[in-house]
């Protein structure tokens, strides 16, 4: 989906995974897994941010997120491990007692980016401007070095 702001045009998406604390299966039942996608889907309405998909597995979750360039990924990742957490175990407190210290989920996550083109397309795209778009002229003085 393109995004259209006042200052500027993106399309961006994420692809994140994340792992519960020593792999621990938390999430085995469907009301569990089904609450764990209605907190992530309600920290993404409160931050200004899509969740466009999600899976929620035993011990882990795959999310698509899009959001606006003016967030970092950090951020992102630490208000929906952060919140997740905080809300999860007021929700399921007893699961605090299996997890050591008490964290829903590990330090670490997986961050990928999804494009709606190739990355051999962008660079095509590139290396053509002054021959093949914008009618062979050039943008900026080509002669620089």
């Amino acid at each position: 989906m393109v995004v259209k702001t006042q200052t500027n045009v993106y399309e961006t998406h994420y692809h994140f995974v994340f792992v519960t604390k020593y792999r621990k299966e938390i999430f085995t039942t469907d009301e569990k897994r089904q609450h764990m996608i209605s907190i992530m889907k309600e920290i993404s309405k409160n931050h200004d941010f899509e969740i466009e998909q999600i899976e929620v597995i035993k011990d882990h979750v795959h999310l698509m997120v899009t959001f606006k360039p003016k967030y970092s990924i950090t951020e992102v990742v630490k208000k929906l491990k952060g919140s997740s957490a905080r809300k999860w175990f007021l929700d399921y407190s007893e699961t605090k007692e299996e997890l050591w210290r008490g964290h829903l989920w590990t330090n670490s996550y997986y961050a990928g980016t999804l494009g709606s083109v190739s990355e051999n397309h962008v660079k095509k795209y590139i290396e053509n401007q002054l021959t093949e778009y914008n009618n062979g002229r050039p943008r900026r003085d080509s002669s620089y070095d």
